[in-house]
């Protein structure tokens, strides 16, 4: 019986304590990877995880709180991966903020919140597990957004910063070829946006009926695209997976 690929690899998640992240880290974790989960303010929810993992497989989960807008923030990230486990082969940016950003309301601060949280702190991320990544031919993957090619009103800083993180993934691909893979997912309607964002019934209608399979998707979906993407796409670099249904098309 052949050896799973990813059994004993090192993956660091961003924003992993719940949603996407959390599924990203449950899926990786189910192929034999040992998992940190980074988080910022959801502390309780990413500990909670993180106990359900270990139960799985101990000692195969740690926890690690960083503000990424802090400079320095990734580089201490990257070390106290590498310190635990000796190594890093997988860093998956899925951390990032959405909120509106209407034209002619924008400030300054939502800009670079923004902008730091969706393209920054990524790419400087990235830049810090580099050298570990390219030691046994890891990769990168950048959750982005269907947005990043069809702005969605009212929030224009928001569309702009996953379109960067687009462009980075194909810089960074190109920067850091042969040694290191770096694609990006980029969902659809996967999860209703909460707080200031919720959506009303008749808008999530609204987008499914111009959804081809005619259903939102599952936090399951993305997390299957990263685990494709990492574990058996070995000739595919700097590419865009969208997993949004067939809304591009429509």
């Amino acid at each position: 019986m052949q050896k799973n690929p990813l059994t004993s690899k090192v993956a660091l998640i961003t924003g992993a304590a719940r949603r996407i992240g959390a599924e990203i880290a449950r899926e990786l974790h189910a192929e034999g990877m040992n998992i940190a989960l980074h988080y910022n303010a959801s502390e309780e929810e990413a500990l909670k995880l993180s106990e359900e993992l270990n139960q799985k497989r101990a000692a195969s989960v740690i926890a690690l709180r960083a503000e990424l807008q802090v400079p320095e923030s990734e580089k201490v990230l990257v070390e106290q991966v590498v310190s635990h486990w000796g190594r890093l082969d997988v860093l998956v940016n899925n951390a990032s903020r959405f909120y509106r950003t209407s034209i002619g309301k924008v400030t300054e601060y939502a800009w670079d919140d923004l902008m730091n949280s969706n393209i920054k702190a990524p790419f400087f991320l990235a830049q810090a597990a580099a050298a570990h990544l390219g030691v046994h031919h890891g990769v990168i993957i950048n959750i982005t957004d269907i947005h990043a090619d069809r702005p969605l009103r009212d929030y224009s800083v928001y569309c702009i910063s996953k379109s960067a993180l687009v462009m980075m993934t194909k810089v960074l691909a190109k920067e850091l070829a042969p040694k290191i893979r770096v694609n990006a997912v980029a969902p659809g309607s996967i999860l209703w946006p909460e707080g200031e964002n919720t959506l009303s019934e008749e808008e999530k209608q609204k987008i499914i009926q111009h959804t081809l399979l005619q259903r939102a998707g599952k936090p399951t979906d993305i997390a299957k695209a990263v685990l494709y993407l990492v574990r058996d796409a070995d000739y595919i670099t700097g590419e865009v997976l969208c997993v949004d249904g067939g809304r591009s098309l429509s």
